[in-house]
């Protein structure tokens, strides 16, 4: 008896057919069956099966004599099943990698519930991709189970079938079917939610939900939508069957008027002259199956459709006039601005006022942070103030930190006076330089792909990307710090700009260069490491070759499983997928059940290093950094190809590595299940490129850019790391 059942009804589905049942037959979790229930689709899908069902004993093929309908094909595979689960999955939606391992996992861990919900994201046919915006209920549901009752957000997500999987026992024993019609998940997910004992939540995208260009018939216009009223009565006459679930009906009720509402008030979904008779079945449901307050939202149900289009033309007008409203406001804030700026633009500079900026106004991080510690302490007569972007960033800095917010008056009035700007981003556009005024431009690390001018040579890695614009903003710079030869050839070619490089070595990394043991044992203890644990440190980077920059490389829990329980695997993703779907394909669910430790969102990458023993990454430019550190870098680069051709990058760094290069995930293994990673050739590696790389980190780079550039002080050239052979050259920069 296998642990799933998928079942998968299909119609008219040939050209997304195959992906989808890849999807399901390709998991790393193998105890399934494919039950497809061909109905009676008029192109190839019924060949599309039998093929699949030849080649592959876990797939049975159901061929219906004639259509009947999404709802009653599901109808017809379930008693084909055999899975201890039931799992209904639309033939042109796709199971994320590892789902079915994670699913299964989570059943496990709460010892088989009645239902688990999962999440999902929606993929579009344009190429984007959006995670449910709910996600947070499953992950405020809790490690174990519950009913509705317990946890009534849960019925707030999306109601419908394919985001769950169910007990079949359960499904068996209550009696469950789908009615036929086009909102059967309707009368199918709330008997079923509503009457589950136990109910699970898993944190994790499982299933990507395809949003095609056409052919989905709930984004039509059609008198079809009527249909929703008939799945709700069904729903009102299964609660009214079940006296223990009455206390639910005022709940259905407002849910009922909500979606009727939503369903009405989307212009492409209802016939015009049909708008009236929608309105008009939905008030009378809604006064049929109960009474008492009503919400303000389902009010309009109470009067006639001519109010309720007055109300909505009415909200459209108020929503115009804000509109205008906030265009007149910002206009006006606009002109008080720049009156700002041309009265402080013509008083002299503070030569004590230096203004300080990361990541886009992130708060207190990077080279400018260090750069602003050593100003504190050899230079306290300088006032340092930080640019951050809103109140909650500003929240969050370290006591006594003096700040404005970014394009505030008080902004306009500090910047508008300084003398000194730190910053490891671009100024905006809107911030003009006066003469006498030092920008220091710290950058984030040293550059392994193409950077600014660069990209033009590249037009898939520059999309989004404004060069000029950026070239513009860098013709501010008066001083560009480097940490190495190769950055110092690389800045002065992509910002071809007037701007001195200055020798400093990268602020951020003195601490790292200045290590201590017990530094890495309070980043251990703080983030939670068991100690005595070797801490291994996962950083992948984007790609430009796959829309929204994540690529799943590697099985984060078999990776973590064969270091052993005397490891701590810790992944820190590129900050730019921090927000997106990455971590909702598994990373979340594993930091939940503790595989893996997300660092992600530890503000200080400083101390995520310090805390690890060795590295694990890509492409990532965090390798420069942590070779000051003189501890074991792996490189993971099965797409090297790949990514070089999309991007861009300086020079090969397969062939100039810091350590041991992987070329598949087998062989990232292995070099680990063998020792290899820190053995004598990677010390090698690494020597020669910590020589080639680390030049300038001496630990006192901020102290060298306070006292060069704010003091005036004559520079003190820095102490170079030890001069070993440097690894064979293939730099595009370095000359011929």
């Amino acid at each position: 008896m296998p642990r799933f059942s998928v079942i998968v009804p299909v119609f008219k589905v040939q050209g997304f057919l195959r992906e989808c049942l890849d999807s399901v037959l390709e998991q790393s979790y193998t105890d399934i069956e494919v039950v497809a229930v061909d109905d009676c689709s008029p192109d190839g899908c019924g060949e599309i099966l039998d093929e699949y069902a030849a080649r592959d004993p876990r797939v049975r093929v159901l061929h219906l004599p004639e259509n009947v309908g999404l709802g009653r094909a599901r109808n017809a595979g379930m008693p084909l099943a055999r899975g201890d689960y039931l799992l209904f999955l639309d033939s042109d939606d796709t199971l994320t990698p590892g789902a079915l391992r994670a699913v299964a996992d989570r059943l496990d861990e709460t010892a088989d519930p009645d239902v688990l919900v999962f999440d999902y994201a929606r993929t579009y046919w344009w190429g984007g991709t959006r995670r449910n915006v709910l996600a947070r209920v499953l992950a405020e549901a809790g490690p174990g189970t519950f009913c509705a009752a317990e946890h009534p957000e849960i019925l707030d997500l999306l109601m419908v079938v394919w985001n769950k999987v169910y007990r079949r026992a359960f499904v068996e024993r209550e009696g469950f079917a789908f009615p036929p019609g086009y909102y059967e998940d309707t009368p199918w997910t709330f008997p079923v939610m509503l009457s589950a004992e136990r109910i699970a939540a898993l944190d994790r995208i499982c299933l990507a939900y395809r949003q095609r260009r056409q052919g989905n018939i709930l984004s039509t216009t059609s008198r079809k939508h009527f249909d929703v009223h008939d799945q709700y009565e069904r729903v009102f006459a299964f609660v009214g069957s079940r006296p223990e679930l009455a206390h639910w009906r005022p709940y259905l009720r407002h849910k009922m008027g909500e979606h009727c509402l939503d369903i009405l008030s989307k212009e492409d979904r209802l016939p015009e002259e049909d708008k009236a008779e929608f309105f008009r079945l939905t008030a009378a449901l809604f006064r049929e199956h109960g009474s008492g307050p009503v919400p303000p939202g389902l009010r309009v149900l109470e009067g006639g459709f001519a109010r309720y289009r007055l109300r909505r033309q009415a909200g459209r007008a108020g929503r115009e006039l804000g509109r205008r409203g906030r265009q007149v406001r910002r206009a006006a804030a606009a002109r008080v601005k720049h009156g700002w700026s041309a009265v402080h633009g013509h008083r002299p500079l503070d030569p004590h006022l230096a203004v300080y900026s990361a990541f886009s106004h992130r708060g207190v991080l990077g080279d400018p942070a260090a750069v602003y510690a050593a100003a504190r302490e050899l230079a306290p007569h300088l006032r340092g103030v930080w640019v951050v972007r809103d109140e909650e960033t500003a929240a969050l800095l370290p006591p006594d930190t003096e700040h404005v917010l970014l394009d505030s008056l008080a902004y306009r009035r500090i910047t508008a006076r300084a003398t000194y700007f730190v910053n490891n981003v671009n100024w905006p556009g809107s911030l003009a330089k006066r003469p006498g005024s030092v920008h220091v431009h710290t950058h984030q690390g040293t550059p392994l792909k193409y950077m600014a001018a660069d990209l033009l040579h590249k037009p898939g890695a520059r999309h989004g990307v404004d060069v000029p614009q950026m070239l513009r903003r860098a013709d501010r710079w008066d001083y560009s710090l480097v940490a190495n030869r190769h950055s110092e050839l690389v800045w002065e070619r992509a910002y071809p700009c007037h701007f001195a490089s200055l020798r400093s070595g990268s602020p951020r990394n003195d601490v790292l260069v200045r290590a201590r043991p017990e530094d890495g044992a309070a980043a251990r203890a703080r983030l939670g490491i068991p100690a005595g644990n070797r801490v291994v440190l996962y950083a992948p980077t984007r790609r430009e070759y796959v829309r929204g920059g994540h690529a799943e490389r590697l099985d984060l829990a078999a990776f973590a499983d064969g270091l052993g329980p005397d490891h701590t695997l810790v992944v820190r993703l590129h900050p730019s997928l921090a927000d997106g779907p990455a971590r909702g394909t598994g990373l979340a669910e594993l930091h939940r059940r503790g595989v893996v430790l997300d660092a992600t969102d530890e503000p200080r990458v400083e101390d995520v290093m310090l805390a690890s023993d060795a590295l694990v990454t890509d492409y990532s430019a965090l390798m420069f950094d942590y070779a000051n550190l003189d501890r074991p870098i792996v490189l993971l680069a099965d797409d090297w190809g790949a990514y070089a051709a999309s991007r861009g990058a300086y020079f090969d760094i397969t062939s100039d590595a810091p350590g041991h290069v992987a070329r598949s995930r087998p062989e990232l293994v292995e070099l680990f299940a063998s020792g290899a990673w820190q053995d004598g050739e990677s010390e090698r590696l690494r020597a020669g490129f910590r020589a080639r790389f680390c030049e300038f980190d001496d630990g006192r780079a901020a102290e060298r850019v306070v006292r060069t550039l704010m003091l005036g002080e004559r520079p003190v050239p820095p102490a170079t790391v030890a001069p070993l052979p440097a690894q064979a050259g293939h730099d595009v920069l370095a000359p011929s």
